[in-house]
């Protein structure tokens, strides 16, 4: 064929795209590996241009990160729990886009998603740590806090999250398709595209959307505020499970909330089973021979206080060894990475304009020249703000850099597997390396504590980015929007949230405070100062904990079980993991009862869409719910306990029930 043969071909080939409607729904790709001869076509078509980055969307993208900024803190603080702000702003975007009648507005919608999400991650970063030295400033008075530590401290954790794992987007997003579950991601971008699937003729896929978001957004709700259902149900209420949890320290326990059900549906049978076989290892093993074996303080304690100040830790050292495994396993993606950035460093690298829109990202120069710029800033500020010690800030930004850059594959994974971020048991864990290293240097006492969290802040930070950065690159992966444009806008959101976290950190301490009667919970940051005080002022530490989870690690690793998701399991509570199984479960069911592959298909893909309903309507009630105690509302609940807990077992029993009939509901085609 002649270059005009050519030239021609793609001139019919482009006019035939342009011609061609944009689907209305997620194409049957898009969850699965992809054969030999397949590629994934996105809703958005690659050769097209498209309504991304507009005032509308940059402009409603920070004013919703601000608003679920505050939001996430304030709830973060007062009851330990950070809901996602990527659903409820996908909601959010969807409404307004068509409340104002946008033409084509998928393109700014995922951009004010990404904006507007850099809330929830930011939050996760700062309230897991910075709270700490309010903690411990009431013990110690010589410890201050100021909002330019809180500030910097969220925001260069946050830039470093985005640059460290921009060179792995690919990796992640496009060469893993298929791998990995992406539960949030998945349920984001179901309620994105429901806006696509409005403008159809029967609206099907958004009608289901829509009513499985109620289901579970009024069922969670109601047990939030109303407490008419017991939240978790578990056997130590009932008198023959008080027995037992007091004399075998065996507790079996499950929280009925809807969208922790829809989650593990998403996650499925196979990585559900593997975090819940690690719950019940520390809970029906290892709980109970430190029950009846340990010493006496131990074996006077209730399970949960167990698993909270003992097996919880076994846990995190788990999570540290496994993070070492997959790095040593992804060695060569990370070399892969640096190799680009030193072709395209010295001019080598392919041109970008052969790279399509739907795959282009930051230039990998201009990574490196804003890393650069960032760790420089980083190492100025642990410098002349923190630790006013050249040799020990340059220890500090070493530790800080090495860990933030390797850890931020393991983050990625983690988000992928099960869409939770263990960042506050990789942050402990840094936390207590890192606090080592300092004492060793002679950084201790009160001002090793402020050293240690200053800096434990922005290497949760950029944890926590780049487990939620990745989540909103497989979205637009999906969709079919631009990386670049993705990437770049999410520094805004960034700066913009680090700034409403500082502040409403330090108007939370004046007006509640962390210590006292009423005070805020924070119990992540309490876990904290617990672990950093003794290193810095002179006490024990659990290393043979630590050290126990490392080796375990280490056992599953070479016996072929995905470690990390088993000590995921090990360190996040049983009552939020059994969901995981149950969901996991239903979506085994719903996927193999019948001799059709195309009816499993269909049944399969119809319960993921009601899963994402289920978890994006809690999520969004979640924030109603927040706004109900913010407001000051209380109710005082006054049935029985065991009453309560067989009314939890109802309604649980009721959404699994609607979960799984209204899946085995699809029909093929």
């Amino acid at each position: 064929m002649t270059q005009k043969d050519q030239t021609l071909a793609r001139e019919k080939e482009n006019e035939e795209i342009y011609m061609t409607a944009d689907p209305t729904e997620l194409p049957e790709t898009a969850f699965r590996e992809l054969a030999a001869d397949e590629t994934y076509r996105p809703v958005m078509h690659p050769a097209r241009d498209y309504a991304e980055v507009t005032p509308y969307s940059v402009i409603t993208g920070l004013i919703l990160a601000v608003i679920f900024s505050a939001a996430a803190a304030y709830l973060g603080l007062r009851v330990g729990q950070v809901f996602e702000a990527a659903i409820p702003i996908a909601i959010i975007a969807v409404g307004l886009s068509g409340a104002l009648k946008k033409k084509d507005p998928l393109g700014q919608n995922v951009i004010i998603q990404s904006i507007g999400a850099c809330s929830g991650v930011i939050v996760a970063g700062a309230i897991f740590t910075l709270p700490a030295l309010f903690i411990l400033q009431a013990t110690y008075s010589d410890i201050t806090v100021n909002f330019l530590e809180i500030f910097l401290s969220s925001l260069f954790g946050g830039v470093l999250g985005i640059l460290f794992f921009i060179p792995f987007r690919k990796y992640f997003v496009k060469d893993m398709h298929g791998k990995y579950p992406f539960p949030e991601a998945t349920a984001t971008t179901q309620v994105l595209v429901s806006a696509q699937s409005k403008s159809a003729s029967d609206g099907g896929q958004a009608k289901t959307l829509v009513i499985a978001s109620l289901v579970g957004g009024i069922y969670d709700y109601i047990v939030a505020t109303f407490g008419t259902w017991a939240d978790t149900i578990s056997t130590a209420v009932t008198g023959w499970g008080a027995a037992l949890a007091e004399k075998t320290k065996i507790v079996v326990s499950c929280n009925t909330g809807a969208a922790l059900l829809g989650l593990g549906y998403i996650v499925g049978l196979k990585y559900a089973f593997v975090i819940f076989a690690g719950s019940a290892f520390v809970w029906w093993i290892i709980i109970p021979l430190m029950g009846t074996y340990g010493s006496a303080d131990i074996s006077s304690m209730a399970p949960a206080a167990i698993f909270s100040n003992y097996a919880r830790l076994i846990g995190i050292g788990g999570i540290a060894m496994a993070g070492i495994i997959g790095i040593i396993k992804s060695w060569g993606i990370i070399m892969q990475a640096a190799g680009l950035a030193a072709r395209e460093m010295k001019g080598k690298s392919a041109d970008s304009k052969a790279t399509v829109r739907w795959q282009l990202d930051i230039s990998m120069k201009h990574v490196v020249f804003f890393m650069t710029i960032a760790l420089v800033a980083v190492f100025i500020f642990f410098w002349a703000g923190v630790l006013h010690n050249f040799w020990q800030a340059l220890v500090a930004w070493l530790v800080v850099t090495l860990i933030s850059f390797l850890f931020t594959t393991v983050a990625a994974n983690a988000i992928a597997i099960v869409g939770s971020n263990p960042v506050s048991g990789m942050t402990l864990m840094t936390l207590i390396i890192a606090s080592a290293i300092f004492v060793g240097i002679g950084i201790n006492g009160t001002s090793g504590i402020v050293a240690s969290m200053v800096i434990g802040g922005v290497v949760c930070t950029a944890l926590s980015m780049a487990g939620g950065f990745v989540t909103d690159l497989k979205i637009g992966y999906w969709l079919g929007s631009t990386p670049r444009k993705q990437e770049s806008w999410k520094f805004l959101g960034t700066l913009v949230s680090a700034a409403t976290v500082g502040g409403v950190i330090l108007l939370l301490n004046n007006v509640y405070g962390f210590t006292g009667d009423n005070a805020l919970v924070a119990p992540q940051a309490n876990a904290m100062a617990k672990v950093i005080e003794p290193i810095m002022m002179g006490g024990d530490t659990p290393w043979i904990l630590y050290m126990t989870g490392a080796i375990l690690a280490l056992l599953l690793n070479w016996l072929g079980v995905p470690a990390l998701a088993f000590c995921l399991g090990m360190f996040i509570p049983m009552e939020l993991n059994t969901p995981m199984l149950v969901g996991g479960a239903i979506a085994w069911y719903v996927s193999t009862r019948s001799k059709d592959k195309e009816v499993n298909d269909a049944r399969r893909d119809r319960g993921t869409l009601i899963a994402s309903g289920l978890i994006a309507g809690g999520a969004l009630f979640g924030v109603f719910a927040a706004l109900t105690r913010f407001a000051g509302f209380e109710y005082e609940n006054t049935m029985s306990v065991i009453l309560n807990q067989w009314l939890g077992v109802i309604a649980y029993g009721a959404i699994i029930v609607y979960l799984g009939y209204q899946s085995l509901h699809a029909r093929k085609g």
